[in-house]
């Protein structure tokens, strides 16, 4: 049942245009910042390296797709929030706005089946909409500009990692993207199942992400023992996967919190959702 559910709500979501805004920003941008890369690229990795070449002769292709990729996935999965909140935000505050909810729950299914099912339908979206990145940033920069070593540069360090040490680091970060992006989604869905309009879930959502950023970003004291609990904290510890060697404490405390917080928010809006008034 829950697979069928599942499939119905995927198909509500690709009916709607909104759902392809994230997918056709990212092919807009992506093969933008390519074509900035393919003309200013070697000025940028020229002054990634400038320290390097002082005491070392680098050779090999270090402007390449890896490069670039590691490069597109910094900027945008910050951006990347707002994309999935167009569409989580309106997963059950849809419902509502069009008037369904009754003829939805006439059928023999439960309010929990309907909440899990659109749960797994956002995570879907959420995903693929990832993968289409990696396929834009990746893929596509690979082709372009071929493989070689990836150059990394953290605040007190400079890694290089061999090409035959990069790609599955790739696969693990983009994974880890989608955790904290189902965050997001979770989030978003959430503010969804508290009023019948999708403005008001999207703008929540950015908005608590936005502030939990400015928090995380001063150091004051108090603020600094808020930190570990805001999940802004963690969304970008997938560059930890860029590390060597790599960190497993920070990455499993990061997957824990952030699992914890969909495992919160999905109990959240399954608890307002079996007790919504939809006859009101």
């Amino acid at each position: 049942m829950i697979f069928t559910l599942t499939r119905i709500e995927l198909l509500k979501i690709f009916r709607k245009w909104r759902t392809y805004i994230g997918f056709i920003a990212i092919g807009i941008l992506v093969p933008l910042l390519h074509l900035a890369m393919y003309l200013e690229g070697q000025n940028s990795i020229d002054f990634v390296t400038r320290g390097l070449r002082d005491s070392f002769i680098l050779v090999g292709n270090l402007l390449n797709g890896y490069w670039i990729s590691y490069i597109i996935l910094n900027a945008l999965t910050i951006h990347i929030p707002f994309l999935i909140t167009l569409v989580a935000g309106d997963l059950l505050a849809g419902e509502a706005t069009a008037g369904t909810y009754r003829i939805l729950l006439t059928r023999p299914i439960s309010r929990m089946q309907i909440v899990t099912s659109k749960f797994l339908s956002g995570l879907i979206y959420t995903s693929s909409l990832i993968l289409f990145l990696a396929f834009m940033s990746l893929a596509v920069g690979l082709i372009i500009f071929g493989s070689g070593e990836l150059i990394v540069s953290g605040d007190q360090s400079i890694i290089i990692f061999e090409k035959s040490d990069i790609l599955w680091r790739f696969f693990l970060a983009y994974g880890f993207a989608i955790l904290s992006m189902t965050v997001v989604c979770s989030l978003a869905m959430f503010f969804s199942s508290l009023v019948e309009n999708a403005i008001g879930p999207i703008v929540a959502t950015m908005a608590v992400i936005i502030i939990f950023i400015i928090l995380s970003a001063f150091d004051v004291e108090i603020l600094r023992d808020i930190r570990p609990y805001l999940f802004t904290t963690y969304i970008l510890d997938w560059r930890e996967f860029f590390d060597d060697p790599l960190d497993l404490a920070e990455i499993t405390k990061s997957v824990l919190v952030l699992g914890g917080h969909i495992i919160i928010f999905f109990t959240a809006t399954s608890f307002i959702f079996n007790k919504k008034d939809i006859l009101s």
